[in-house]
Formats: structure tokens, sequence, C-alpha cells
């Protein structure tokens, strides 16, 4: 099954002449890629996943945005206040390097974890 969609992804990007496409996981225009990391991460924070868009542009990060979720509002709100802006401008590669938010530490976590998923995702089909 893996090997079907890999191989429907190259087709699609050979189509598009081999520059922009959208796998349903990851567009690209122009030098510009965002990455949904809905059905690629599980990472569950209290009440289910915690699901983002990562803008990336030469190998770095342009934008986190978190997608809808079940968290608690007030404990991810300040995930998405206090951490999410911290990854703007830093090379994607470097993401683990943007600390958690005391006081919502499982969901810092997860975004972590979706973070990871798209790095692994972008590096390999970009």
């Amino acid at each position: 099954m893996k090997k079907i969609i890999v191989v429907a992804a190259l087709a699609l990007f050979a189509a598009c002449g081999g520059k922009d496409f959208d796998d349903g996981v990851m567009q690209k225009n122009g030098k510009i890629y965002t990455i949904n990391t809905e059905t690629i991460c599980n990472a569950r924070g209290y009440h289910g996943t915690t699901p983002i868009k990562v803008v990336i542009k030469k190998a770095k990060i342009v934008n986190v945005e978190a997608l809808p979720n079940r968290e608690t509002p007030r404990f991810f709100d300040n995930v998405k206040k206090y951490m999410l802006p911290k990854f703007r401008d830093v090379k994607f590669k470097d993401y683990a390097t943007v600390d958690c938010v005391s006081g919502a530490t499982i969901s810092s976590k997860c975004v972590r974890e979706n973070l990871k998923a798209a790095y692994q995702y972008y590096t390999e089909h970009k």
C-alpha cells in the first residue's frame, strides 16, 4: 500500500512538470512547502490528536499553525501563543530546540511529535 502511494505521488509530481504538487499531506507551491500532520502523526494530548500545519521555505520553518483539536483551550492557547511563534525562522532540522510550555507540557510534546513527523515526511518526499 505504501509503495502504491509513493508511486502515485511521484506520478503526480511528474505530471506537474516537477514543480508544484499536492499529495494530500504536503503541498508545494514554488519554493514553499506546507505539511498537514493530520494523517501522518497520532501524537495524543489529553483529549485526542493535536495536528498542525507547517509552512517551510528553504528548509526553514516559516509558520506553524494549530489545526482543530480537542485539547483544553486554556492550556492549548498558551501553546499557540508562546510556543508556536518560536518556531518561525528556525531551521527545520532544529525544531527540537524549541522548549515546551510550562503548564501545557503534554500538548507541547504533541506539537513537537507532529513537527518530527512533518520533518520526516518533508525530508523523504521533497
